[in-house]
């Protein structure tokens, strides 16, 4: 799994279903890389693409068991990688850098 993988993953579990543009907007991914990402991971078996039922030109994207435990896992790996990198900080310095890295995004 790639980046983008993880992106559209979380932001479908965090947000719910919803058509490509919107996931596309909540994982922060162009437009572009949107459909290939999602392929990628409909092949996976990681998320589901159904039409919508009140606008059938668009595609209504869900996340399935498989995915949901695909993201459990590439949490655990980004939480360890978190953890190496931020290892010489306290919980207050970790807390402040997230918040500023927040304000940057």
């Amino acid at each position: 799994m790639r980046g983008y993988h993880y992106r559209v993953l979380a932001a479908l579990d965090q947000y719910g279903s919803g058509s490509q543009a919107d996931v596309g907007r909540e994982a922060g991914i162009d437009r572009s890389d949107v459909v290939a990402t999602l392929n990628d991971l409909l092949a996976r078996g990681c998320v589901r693409r159904t039409p919508d039922r009140t606008d059938r030109r668009r595609n209504v994207v869900s996340i399935t068991r498989r995915g949901r435990a695909a993201l459990e896992r590439l949490d655990v790996g980004v939480g360890r990688v978190q953890d190496e990198l931020l290892g010489a900080l306290s919980a207050s310095d970790r807390a402040a850098l997230i918040r500023l890295l927040e304000r940057l995004a």
